[in-house]
């Protein structure tokens, strides 16, 4: 039965593909041809139709596929073009607002050497930024995400301890191809801690600070001229944030070094470092995790730096996020010159530049750990 049906198929098939030659002479008729070169055409395509068929269970199928040189040829004149490649030009990530701090002109260090401790066992075999989280990130991911996010394509990462689960994946997950994408100039440099022959070159990293001057040598190179402000940012932080309107804020103001504040309430003051502020931002004392009496003295107005009444009176505190912006040059002069054996930005070198550089606070008013 089931071969009697598919041959009656066939069958049928067959003859709805002889009755589809005189169609195809009609439609290159239609089509305005005319005088022997139509009428080979339509011949070609009837006998191509009624004789160029396979053999199939016995039956003849033919196939409405015609020939090349068929009706379905046009002249040269009205041959398809051919197709011209056309440049694409990325639309950019960064706010139309941000634009107005060039993104050339920043670069990014991101501090990646943190132990964890506090997150052992976690830790055990790679370094804090390179926890994961949400599945297949790493916390290193998030200020990687920010600065791509705002634009920004220079980064340097200063790794130390654990580093090969954190350079494993850097290495495969920021690839910018020779900086193409972002005008040939972007690039991800993975900076390991190492021993030099300078002095105290035999020993690792000893702070934040001590790390950025091993590889200020870096900062000063033609490589990367044009860069004006750096970026200094820590790898195991938890918050989204629009860099550029950072640096933006960092140039209105005229700031040697911009610190980055979140504001807080009494009962987590007291777990921060934190900043007193004059009537203009400038900040002009600092507290490393105050109680009692010293936490009382460090409130402060936050309606100056653009908090609500009531949101300043629920937080009158700000605390130093550990995220700073400086002047190329100011920070070069810091690291080798006026403080050579500091070792920690937040305890030692931005409270020291304080006293005779402009120092200035932005609010970051949102989600952060």
């Amino acid at each position: 039965l089931w071969r009697s049906l598919t041959h009656q198929l066939l069958l049928t098939t067959a003859e709805a593909t002889h009755a589809m030659a005189p169609s195809v002479l009609n439609t290159t008729q239609a089509r305005g041809l005319s005088g022997p070169s139509a009428r080979r055409r339509g011949e070609v395509a009837s006998h191509h139709a009624s004789s160029n068929g396979r053999s199939f269970f016995g039956a003849s199928v033919s196939s409405c596929r015609p020939r090349r040189g068929g009706p379905n040829r046009r002249s040269g004149a009205a041959r398809r073009q051919p197709v011209k490649p056309v440049a694409v030009i990325e639309r950019p990530t960064v706010e139309p607002e941000s634009l107005k701090a060039s993104t050339r002109s920043v670069l990014a260090i991101i501090l990646g050497g943190g132990a964890g401790t506090r997150l052992y066992p976690l830790t055990k075999q790679r370094a804090k930024p390179a926890v994961p989280i949400g599945g297949a990130y790493r916390l290193i991911d998030v200020p990687m995400s920010n600065c791509i996010n705002s634009g920004i394509s220079k980064i340097y990462i200063l790794t130390q301890f654990n580093s090969t689960s954190l350079n494993r994946h850097l290495t495969r997950a920021y690839n910018f191809g020779n900086g193409i994408r972002f005008g040939g100039d972007g690039f991800v440099e993975i900076l390991a801690a190492t021993q030099t022959p300078t002095p105290g070159g035999k020993d690792w990293f000893q702070g934040t600070a001590d790390a950025v001057r091993r590889y200020a040598w870096l900062l000063e190179s033609v490589r990367i001229r044009q860069v004006e402000d750096i970026v200094i940012l820590s790898g195991d932080h938890l918050y989204r944030m629009d860099y550029m309107k950072f640096v933006q804020k960092h140039r209105e103001t005229g700031s040697d070094i911009t610190v980055a504040a979140i504001p807080c309430d009494e009962k987590r003051a007291g777990d921060f470092g934190l900043m007193k502020i004059d009537d203009t931002g400038r900040i002009n004392d600092f507290a490393e995790k105050p109680k009692g009496d010293a936490l009382e003295q460090m409130k402060v107005d936050t309606t100056i730096l653009g908090l609500t009444a009531e949101e300043a009176k629920e937080k009158p505190y700000i605390a130093s996020m550990g995220i700073y912006v400086f002047k190329k040059d100011v920070l070069l002069d810091l690291l080798n010159e006026k403080m050579p054996t500091a070792n920690d930005f937040g305890s030692e070198i931005i409270p020291s530049a304080a006293e005779d550089l402009r120092v200035q606070a932005y609010l970051f008013n949102d989600y952060w750990e």
